[in-house]
């Protein structure tokens, strides 16, 4: 085992250096600004229409300068500036979409088509450049969709000042923002009167992330800061529910058809307030008592303040949102169709198909001999889990007919609770029982991940990927984590 590691460890080196020699010296190509691009992504499964909406430059590049060009390889997008008189490749990075997300639902292989409001960041340039957009086939391999020529001299680009009414907190600020990993949590649904209640949320989340492994190490390498636009109401909108919010950021329950899926289409009302601070990481929590939230690589993670699963669906999104990890359940209802496919290996760092060669990404660090894959107990897990998920769905649809037909208010109150304890027993007998089958903490290959029941596997029976409480990442996902924060110190 220890032969195995050191032969990996050198390989990882030797890769590393080849990379970083082919790396763009930052300060030849950019100053320490950021340009905001801001795109429409439209289409359906099959087509993909990108048009370009406006341009930004704003304050200071938070982002890595040891690396411009991203060699991740994290994302189904990936967007590029080329050197406009060279050609060179000059800064890339990898990303998920929400319109990547639609894409792979039932409506858009129907050819419904959908518009999505995007933003690139990347660092401003010194010269003219081309920005391109990248999509992965179904084969994994990354195509252009989409190009169009920047002057950074050019009037079109906006310099607009930031908002006057925004609220900002300094969560936990460790240094300059220049090398460390920014993380920017936007407030949703605090009204003016909410402000003290989003100071103490916003450090009290900030202090969930920070305490927990591989964070709490990282510690000095992340700054966290708040920033809260008052909404005019409280809490987001619900529309399965009949409930509709007048909110500063636009987030809403049942976001591709998912119930407790919670996003927000208004990006741009999401990037003007941003601004407010450098960051790389875009949080969003929402002033909310109930469970739902969402999260895509490099756009943004969302949660809700005030469910007894908040601080889990925090950490569990910025997995998603920071690292690009996959889910690691498979028996949750989605609004995805084939998310992945089973013939490519996937590029989230947590989950794979045993592709191409029937070994996992981290085979390094598997048990000498270890099967592969690993046995567990998943039909009886499975069994659980099915009357579980029907049992939710029951409650999940009663409590919208309720609140849509304006029952009163104990009888809905009622039916909440009911749901949420249901889901908090729930949850500790599966807890109980991945404990009693004598596999928790063992790194093997499990069957059963990102949303697949068959042909995708996970390294450990549990980790916070796969299920709801504040328990640890698993050995792949902590690797993954790190991977990508080291891109961003320098």
């Amino acid at each position: 085992m220890i032969r195995k590691l050191l032969i990996f460890a050198a390989m990882a080196l030797a890769a590393g250096s080849v990379r970083a020699a082919d790396q763009p010296v930052f300060a030849d190509h950019f100053v320490d600004a950021t340009l905001r691009i801001d795109y429409n992504h439209t289409g359906a499964a099959d087509e993909e229409i990108v048009s370009l909406d406006r341009l930004y430059r704003e304050d200071v590049w938070s982002g890595g300068r040891a690396r411009p060009v991203d060699d991740m390889d994290l994302g189904r997008y990936e967007a590029r500036l080329y050197d406009d008189a060279s050609g060179d490749l000059l800064w890339s990075r990898g990303f998920d979409s929400y319109f990547g997300e639609w894409r792979t639902t039932g409506p858009a292989a129907e050819g419904v088509r959908r518009t999505y409001h995007e933003t690139v960041r990347a660092p401003f340039p010194k010269h003219p450049v081309e920005f391109a957009l990248l999509v992965r086939g179904k084969d994994g391999k990354l195509g252009e969709v989409f190009r169009t020529p920047i002057d950074p001299a050019s009037w079109e680009i906006r310099t607009e000042p930031r908002p006057a009414d925004v609220i900002v907190v300094e969560a936990a600020v460790h240094g300059d923002p220049r090398g460390r990993v920014d993380v920017a949590i936007l407030g949703e649904g605090y009204t003016a009167d909410d402000e003290a209640k989003f100071r103490a949320d916003v450090i009290r989340f900030a202090e969930t992330l920070l305490g927990r492994e591989p964070f709490a190490s990282l510690r000095e390498n992340f700054n966290i800061w708040g920033m809260m636009k008052p909404s005019q109401q409280g809490g987001c909108d619900e529309p399965s529910r009949g409930v509709h919010r007048n909110t500063a950021l636009g987030c809403t329950f049942d976001s591709l058809g998912s119930e407790r899926y919670l996003l927000t289409e208004d990006n741009r009302a999401i990037r003007d307030v941003a601004a407010c601070v450098p960051y790389d990481v875009l949080s969003i929590m929402v002033n909310h008592v109930r469970y739902g939230g969402g999260g895509i690589y490099n756009l943004f993670n969302v949660f809700t303040s005030d469910n007894q699963w908040s601080d889990y669906v925090f950490v569990h999104e910025f997995g998603h949102g920071f690292a690009g990890l996959a889910d690691e359940y498979y028996s949750s209802s989605t609004a995805y169709t084939d998310f992945y496919s089973r013939d490519v290996e996937p590029g989230e760092r947590n989950i794979t198909a045993l592709k191409p060669d029937g070994r996992p990404k981290w085979d390094d660090l598997l048990p000498e001999g270890a099967a592969v894959p690993s046995e567990w107990p998943k039909a009886e897990y499975d069994a659980m889990d099915a009357e579980y998920q029907q049992r939710r769905g029951e409650i999940n649809d009663r409590i919208g007919k309720l609140m849509r037909g304006g029952a009163p208010a104990d009888e809905v109150a009622a039916a909440k609770a009911e749901g949420e304890e249901l889901s908090l027993t729930h949850q500790r007998e599966m807890d109980a029982w991945l404990a009693n089958t004598g596999l928790l903490g063992q790194i093997g290959v499990y069957e059963g991940a990102g949303y697949c029941s068959e042909g995708m596997y996970r390294a450990e029976p549990d980790c916070i990927m796969f299920s709801k409480g504040l328990k640890p990442f698993c050995a792949a996902c902590r690797r993954g984590i790190r991977e990508v924060a080291a891109r961003y110190v320098d």
